[in-house]
């Protein structure tokens, strides 16, 4: 029996958790400047709504899932995405009926995927995530993709590269379709058991083989740019103006595809070019997709999103050297010498907390010397010492660790001699 951590899991310390705290944080403020509200929604669904929502052709299907069957005999399955969920939970409570129109979410979850551990990909992964329902407007693509750039840059991210293109609506996908059928068929038996697989279900996502990303017959494949009809091709140019007037620099990759069912119109990635970060630079992807919500049995409803991998964004932030500015110090430390000084402590700390202070005393019995120590490794801002002396008088002595100052102060005083302070 292994009492390790399962194989492509991790612990997060208390190290880890304060830099995950604050990213979580900045995304959190950027997503309320955009009126992105937050949805949380199970770790667990009926497996028909990932095998109907991502697409049975997808590797996360017929891969990477966690399916088990209940003890009720249904087949249930761990989140291994995002955007169907929302979707579902957007259907089951009728949110396309509400009159704020688009419905803007975003959420920060666990994700569980059976696939090769490496750095940067887990099987228990954390993803931010955002999906705008209900709005067909190339607009909203350019804001999706804008609030995606904001957060790497407010992070301090500069090595990053956006990189759009367009799958078109469902009548360019169908002749781009035809197309990538007649261009693959005459070389697939020198491509892989997948890529022959995806040649009669979804020949769209050969494109996206890694196995088989070098071989002749991918630089030469039809682009879907040539296949995009009117609409289409108008669509794309819209979201493109809008970038521009936005001022985000982007990249257009006509063989990059999603390698989910989904998506339709406007797809994107962004990429971390910073040196050491690894082969796999991928650090977002999303796009439109406007047929899920009917496939999920609500009304046919437009929508657009993205997935953000947390442990890349930290990988990201290690590659570029960025350190985040983390308050890692306590606002008070009590020193307490003698029996009665250590129960006043006890008192105090709670007093000092109740009124918003942060404050931590010893509770290992050390001596004077290996208490200030233990202040210094909190970064305390203030020490405050309590023995005999001090409690006759009913004062404490407050020391401000930065300048070495000591003053005494009453016990009754304490708390708003700190808040003024602080």
């Amino acid at each position: 029996m292994s009492l390790k951590a399962p194989r492509g899991t991790v612990d997060l310390l208390p190290e880890d958790t304060k830099k995950w705290q604050y990213v979580e944080e900045v995304i959190k403020k950027i997503c309320t400047r955009f009126n992105f509200n937050e949805i949380r929604t199970p770790m667990f669904e009926h497996t028909e709504v990932f095998q109907r929502g991502v697409g049975d052709t997808t590797d996360i299907v017929q891969k990477e899932m966690y399916t088990f069957e209940d003890r009720g005999g249904r087949s249930i399955t761990l989140r291994p995405e995002g955007t169907a969920g929302v979707v579902r939970a957007f259907v089951e409570n009728k949110l396309f009926g509400i009159p704020e129109q688009p419905v803007k979410l975003y959420y920060l979850s666990e994700l569980f995927r059976y696939e090769r551990p490496q750095q940067g990909r887990m099987r228990q992964l954390h993803q931010f995530g955002i999906e705008a329902l209900g709005s067909a407007d190339p607009a909203i693509d350019a804001e999706v993709i804008s609030l995606a750039m904001m957060v790497y840059q407010e992070l301090g991210l500069k090595s990053i590269k956006l990189v759009i293109n367009s799958l078109g609506d469902l009548e360019s996908r169908k002749n781009h379709r035809e197309a990538l059928i007649k261009h693959f068929t005459p070389h697939m038996h020198e491509l892989c058991e997948d890529c022959n697989n995806r040649l009669a279900q979804n020949p769209l996502r050969i494109l996206d083989c890694k196995k088989d990303m070098n071989h002749p017959a991918m630089k030469t494949a039809p682009s879907i740019l040539e296949y995009l009809n009117e609409e289409s091709q108008a669509y794309f140019e819209k979201v493109k103006h809008y970038l521009d007037l936005m001022n985000i620099p982007y990249i257009v990759d006509e063989n990059l595809v999603r390698g989910l069912d989904y998506y339709n119109h406007t797809a994107f990635e962004i990429m971390s070019e910073a040196d050491g970060f690894g082969a796999i630079t991928t650090l977002l992807g999303g796009g439109r997709y406007n047929g899920l919500a009917a496939e999920l049995g609500g009304p046919d409803t437009p929508g657009v999103g993205f997935g953000m991998g947390m442990e890349r964004l930290l990988m990201a932030l290690k590659a570029e050297n960025i350190t985040l500015p983390i308050d890692q110090s306590i606002d008070s430390f009590i020193v307490a010498i003698g029996e009665e000084a250590e129960a006043e402590a006890v008192r105090i700390v709670h007093e000092l907390r109740t009124q918003g202070i942060s404050a931590e005393k010893d509770y290992l019995n050390r001596k004077i010397k290996a208490q200030f120590k233990a202040a210094d490794r909190l970064h305390s801002k203030y020490v405050l010492i309590l023995g005999e002396a001090e409690l006759e008088k009913g004062s404490i002595l407050v020391k401000t660790m930065d300048t070495g100052e000591q003053v005494e102060v009453a016990i009754t005083e304490v708390v708003t001699f700190l808040q003024e302070r602080l």
